[in-house]
């Protein structure tokens, strides 16, 4: 076990689940909600997570986390928080929980709707340190909300958004590779191709921060490295501790921003009728993205072959697309029944959001067609 101290602080390794009781009573957190979903409770994975918590501590449960959380989930578990009169939040499970609790630790502490409170809308400087402290426990290894500063939230106005402030880094990240060893093979790989995009998109951002950069890379380096084994074997400790952890490196070095590959994906994850994995988009969209970023980058390219041990003459984005196949993750966007007629919705979204700021090179409305199209199979 490993206390890391960066941005916030991260209890890291087998056996941290532990430390839930200790972290929640220096937080001085008495009557937390718990944010989860329904699958971890079905699973058994809930109560794994909550074992060595008092039962005070562990009577507020919030079960009805979405697919991709929505402003409704928020007033809805708000609700609950205000009515239990919690004063903390203990988020479990993958991306979705974990942003929803960061939506309700803010909602819980800051009046109006969360539109205001968007990136894109000048938000950031609206959100205080009042928001409702929280302990984030992630159950996959992908996400890196664990330890990121921002919550993406489908709006009322059908836009999912990103929120974000300083004041959103959960207080204490609980990272346990043992709340993995149970994951399906499908969304290990999803997971995990989620945590190697955004290290490699946040590397590719043309903002100046090294320290970031270094963590980015040495996050592709793992996630390339042991995201098959963690696959294929579900229970080899060793691929599902470099996992998290390379997870846990794409949340800490996105903060410099990500690119195309996530303007798609936060566009797509607000057609609430489809139901799309996050991680499964990334994986499709990134090899299109690649292309489109190939002689925008510098030297980076070569650098992210050296350290995935690719020769200098490969092709990275024929590489990801094997890589993603290999995984058993859908070939194209066809798959999951995105069709010709949702690209201008799609469109229209993804030129909105705000990761397009940081993007090497930022698509026209064409262009986002053009790599839709890319996409499709």
């Amino acid at each position: 076990m490993a206390t890391i101290s960066y941005l916030t602080t991260t209890e890291f390794g087998f056996g941290t689940l532990k430390l839930l009781d200790a972290v929640r009573t220096r937080l001085g957190i008495k009557e937390p909600l718990i944010v989860s979903d329904r699958g971890l409770e079905k699973a058994g994975v809930l109560e794994q997570a909550l074992q060595d918590l008092p039962r005070s501590a562990s009577q507020h449960l919030f079960l009805d986390t979405p697919e991709n959380p929505t402003e409704e989930a928020v007033e809805k578990a708000v609700i609950q928080y205000r009515s239990a009169g919690c004063d903390g939040v203990i988020a479990i499970g993958g991306g979705s929980p974990i942003d929803l609790a960061k939506g309700v630790a803010l909602s819980a502490t800051h009046e109006g709707p969360l539109e205001q409170y968007a990136a894109i809308n000048g938000g950031v400087g609206k959100i205080t340190s009042r928001v409702a402290p929280l302990i984030a426990i992630p159950t996959t290894a992908g996400t890196g909300s664990e330890v990121g500063r921002a919550t993406l939230i489908v709006l009322k106005n059908g836009l999912k958004l990103g929120i974000i402030s300083p004041y959103l880094f959960p207080k204490t990240a609980i990272c346990d590779p043992a709340l993995t060893l149970n994951l399906s093979p499908r969304l290990t790989a999803a997971t995990g191709m989620d945590a190697l995009t955004h290290c490699i998109e946040t590397y590719l951002s043309p903002l100046v921060n090294p320290p970031a950069d270094a963590i980015a890379l040495d996050g592709v380096a793992r996630a390339w490295k042991w995201i098959q084994c963690a696959v294929d074997e579900g229970k080899n400790q060793d691929a599902r501790w470099n996992m998290m952890m390379a997870a846990l490196h794409g949340g800490l070095s996105f903060q410099k921003g990500l690119g195309p590959v996530h303007s798609l994906s936060h566009a797509l994850g607000a057609f609430s009728n489809l139901k799309l994995h996050h991680g499964t988009l990334n994986a499709i969209f990134l090899p299109a993205v690649l292309r489109f970023n190939d002689g925008h980058v510098g030297e980076k390219y070569a650098e992210l072959r050296r350290v995935m041990n690719l020769s200098q003459q490969a092709d990275l984005a024929a590489a990801i697309r094997a890589k993603s196949r290999s995984l058993g993750l859908p070939a194209g966007l066809g798959e999951l029944g995105v069709t010709s007629s949702m690209f201008e919705e799609i469109i229209r979204k993804a030129l909105v959001d705000h990761s397009n700021n940081t993007s090497p090179r930022k698509p026209t409305a064409e262009e986002f067609a053009e790599l839709l199209k890319a996409s499709m199979s």
